[in-house]
């Protein structure tokens, strides 16, 4: 994400910082995540204050807004549901359904944040598309592959919501979602550690076979900035960056040590797809692919080495270059709407993500 404030190193303390209740301080994401020696989790932000409006939840909301209802679902798992007013006039008026999986690091943040909400509420309007969501386990109380599991399981539910009869659903905004999705057409999109889970949610879907999954068809995946990486630090990561609140190398580091499964390091096919302990992607079944890569991100040369595996195996693969940009950019409301940069590339990268769907 571009900076909002530059983020001083985490502190180094000589001796484990200690609370009134008596809990210690084991491991530190400064300002995202605080790990205690009784295995308990704070998430408590507390970097920079004038970056907090972009982490506040935004309620649903049924009067339309900017040309969108946003609805959720409680359930296994909970869904949270962004329905334009436009619609398509094929499918019988139905629409193509993404499928956002956020990032985080597998370790934090949730799909109703501010940061999420300006751009994927946006995007639905734009594409028009239903937007799904829903919020993932994090690490370190559940480490990979459980967002994956669980990304499935996002699939399960839509299937079995959409694939209803009419009027068996108690819940309205179910029956909103039923009426409105094309389940021949979903797009994964994911953030950061979310584009690692386009990949690999992808590959379980189309491991499965296109019987099992009917009538609900992958027909594309958008990895945004996906973390995939090496253990060995590639050129972009060496690189002199300033440093900033939403992505540094101590987060990339501490938030996949706690995410990967215990032992593994990040040549594991969670995050290194491409390496040589991941099954080789010819044999990988994955939907087309749209992957953006930030030219002044920190993983950027992994990401395109990603994209120049997946053209190596036949598959179907567009890159767009987000110029000037750094990690996870368009979800900067800040950025977005002071800088007319940043605004353009987030323009772009809509423009992108419809022209795909339109495709596909």
């Amino acid at each position: 994400m571009a900076t909002l404030a530059p983020e001083s190193r985490q502190q180094q303390h000589g001796t484990p910082a200690v609370l009134p209740d008596g809990r210690k301080v084991v491991d530190e994401v400064s300002g995202w995540l605080r790990v205690f020696d009784d295995g308990s989790i704070d998430r408590t932000w507390t970097g920079p204050p004038e970056a907090l409006p972009l982490m506040q939840t935004v309620e649903p909301y049924t009067v339309p807004r900017d040309g969108h209802t946003l609805h959720d679902l409680p359930g296994e798992p909970n869904l949270r549901v962004y329905l334009p007013e436009t619609k398509h006039d094929s499918a019988g008026g139905r629409l193509p359904v993404i499928v956002q999986l956020h990032g985080g690091g597998f370790c934090i943040s949730h799909p109703s944040w501010a940061l999420y909400h300006h751009f994927y509420a946006r995007l639905a309007c734009a594409v028009p598309a239903v937007v799904v969501t829903a919020q993932l386990p994090l690490a370190p109380e559940h480490r990979l592959p459980a967002q994956i599991y669980t990304g499935v399981d996002v699939l399960r539910r839509l299937r079995s919501i959409v694939t209803s009869d009419a009027g068996a659903l108690e819940d309205p905004a179910a029956e909103l979602l039923r009426e409105a999705s094309d389940l021949s057409r979903v797009f994964l999109v994911g953030d950061s550690s979310g584009g690692n889970l386009v990949h690999h949610v992808a590959a379980r879907v189309g491991e499965d076979g296109a019987d099992v999954w009917a009538p609900l068809r992958v027909a594309g995946g958008v990895p945004i900035h996906p973390g995939f990486v090496r253990a060995e630090r590639s050129n972009s990561e060496l690189e002199a960056t300033p440093d900033s609140v939403f992505f540094t190398l101590d987060m990339l580091d501490k938030f996949l040590a706690m995410a990967l499964p215990e032992g593994a390091t990040k040549d594991h096919p969670f995050t290194c797809p491409m390496g040589v302990h991941a099954p080789p992607l010819e044999s990988v079944p994955l939907p087309p692919m749209l992957v953006a890569v930030a030219e002044k991100d920190l993983i950027r040369d992994t990401n395109l080495e990603y994209c120049d595996a997946l053209r190596a195996a036949g598959k179907e693969v567009e890159v767009l270059i987000n110029r000037d940009m750094t990690h996870s950019f368009y979800l900067n409301k800040f950025a977005v709407d002071m800088d007319p940069v940043t605004g353009e590339r987030t323009q772009e990268l809509i423009d992108a993500i419809k022209s795909f769907v339109a495709r596909h």
